[in-house]
């Protein structure tokens, strides 16, 4: 992003004005907005992942796909008129931050969960999903056929999850007595599910909605989630015209405009049919 010096901001606005201009209009007059940026660049780059379905990943042709990939497509479609003019950036989990602060990409859309500490590096977007966890199950044979039966069943049960510090916590905030097993990867625990070596997989509620929707008849959700938090994309800080300007689409994705477009992604990667938005007075404001 490009900024203009304190001296040149002094001498434009003349010594006085500039000390007692507010802070915004200050901050506007630094340097242009992100949003100005791409437009003149005449393309969008978006920070994202390869391997996540179904947020972002690659199909059979080799393309990248999934609910943020749409997203991301729908920002350029609205800067530009045509979604194809957007770069990405494939990232791990961990450069998602750092990308936006050096400016290697305009925006992440990279299921980025927002919490108060990252709130401090970035700026995030109003949120697109709200994310939990939940527990997998075979739909036939299995030997528990709910989240109440897995209850009811105390210490018997074996709950798979991906290795992760926090698996055993997370699962017994739901399943307090249940044992637990930890697996290198989402697949080998799917592999012990279906095998029937663990009675249950605590997996996302997205990534088990997602395998609900590829293995039809074959896994059903428990009933029950737990652990929810929100994802968001992400901007740098300090740049409030990019940042409302982003807000607006993603707002008018949910209730206005792009509804059908929104609701189409929703449906293809969630499998969830969302409510068309009340006509009449603004329900987000009731």
């Amino acid at each position: 992003m490009e900024r203009r010096g304190l001296f040149g901001l002094g001498a434009m606005l003349g010594g006085a004005a500039a000390l007692f201009a507010p802070k915004g209009a200050v901050a506007q007059t630094l340097g242009k907005s992100k949003l100005q940026v791409i437009k003149e660049r005449g393309r969008l780059i978006v920070g994202t992942g390869s391997t996540n379905p179904p947020w972002h990943f690659e199909g059979a042709d080799g393309k990248l796909q999934g609910m943020d990939i749409d997203l991301a497509r729908l920002l350029a479609k609205s800067l530009f008129g045509d979604e194809s003019k957007v770069e990405f950036v494939l990232q791990g989990s961990d450069a998602r931050i750092p990308s936006l602060v050096t400016d290697k990409v305009d925006i992440v859309v990279q299921w980025m969960t927002v919490t108060p500490g990252r709130a401090q590096q970035v700026e995030f977007t109003i949120p697109y999903y709200r994310e939990g966890v939940t527990l997998l199950l075979l739909a036939r044979g299995a030997k528990y056929q709910n989240f109440e039966a897995l209850k009811a069943a105390g210490n018997a049960v074996t709950i798979g999850g991906m290795q992760n510090v926090f698996l055993t916590e997370w699962v017994r905030k739901a399943l307090p007595q249940a044992k637990v097993d930890a697996f290198e990867s989402p697949d080998a625990t799917l592999q012990a599910l279906n095998a029937r070596r663990v009675d249950a997989y605590m997996a996302d509620q997205s990534a088990a909605r997602w395998l609900m929707q590829q293995a039809p008849g074959r896994f059903v959700d428990a009933g029950y989630g737990w652990m929810p938090n929100s994802y968001a994309s992400a901007v740098k800080p300090g740049d409030p015209v990019w940042l409302n300007w982003v807000n607006t689409v993603y707002k008018e994705a949910m209730m206005g405009v792009d509804f059908d477009t929104f609701a189409a992604s929703y449906k293809k990667w969630f499998g969830i049919e969302l409510a068309t938005p009340k006509i009449g007075y603004p329900a987000e404001f009731s």
